[in-house]
This record gives structure tokens, sequence and C-alpha cells, in this order.
């Protein structure tokens, strides 16, 4: 369900579809339907899983340490710095970036990118309970 989700520039709407997909799953491995009117608390708790969107974030910004901790020459990090010329983005709101989602991110855990650079003390700041 996450295969790549590392690299979505990920919108409110797509998390949500994401969390009914998992909450479904949930229940279905419950054996129990929406009709048995169980909340989705409940049955989280009994399961004991962490929800989609931490994993999410958790693999957003394992990846995002990977990718810092590369050197500048590396081909990931020259994408990063890749500008298009002579690009004009259509009408309407601009689209979102990776980056700005890795910032808010970064907002949430109170995480710089300074700290990508000590991998272990990044990996422990990440990590996501199961």
């Amino acid at each position: 369900m996450l295969y790549g989700a590392e690299c979505w520039p990920v919108k409110n709407s797509h998390i949500q579809k994401m969390r009914v997909a998992e909450i479904r799953m949930l229940r279905w491995m419950c054996g129990l339907t929406r009709g048995d009117r169980v909340r989705n608390e409940t049955i989280r708790e009994k399961v004991g899983v962490t929800p989609v969107e931490c994993k999410m974030r958790e693999a957003r910004l394992r990846w995002f340490g990977h990718v810092k901790r590369r050197g500048m020459d590396a081909p990931v990090r020259r994408c990063e710095r890749l500008a298009l010329d002579g690009f004009r983005r259509g009408r309407g709101r601009p689209k979102k970036y990776w980056g700005e989602v890795i910032r808010r991110d970064m907002e949430q855990l109170q995480l710089t990118e300074d700290m990508t650079l000590d991998r272990k003390v990044w990996r422990t700041r990440i990590r996501a309970e199961d």
C-alpha cells in the first residue's frame, strides 16, 4: 500500500484516501463491518498498528535523510538542483512539491536538515511507533 510513498508529494485528500483504505483493511482483518458500529480508534487499538500517515511521514523523512547524506555529485542530488528553463505553469493553484511536504513533516517533528548527517539520531527522531 505504501510502495514508493517516500516520493509522493502527498496532499490531504491522498492522506484521507489512505486512511479509509487502511481502516477498511483493518476492519476486514478483524471480521467487522461498518454495520457493527465499532469505532476506528477501537479497531486500531485492537490490531495495534500505527496510522498510515505516520508511516508515510517516516518513509519520506527516511528517504530525505538518505538523499541529504549523499555526496553533491550523486545523481539524486543533481536532480534536486535541477532547474527547468522555459517551463510555464498553467492556471490555478500551483502543484504541491515534495520539498514542501518534507518541510511540513520536519516542522511537525521539530527537525532540522543538519540532523540528517547523523544517521542514528535521524532514524530515532523520525521513527513512528508501531
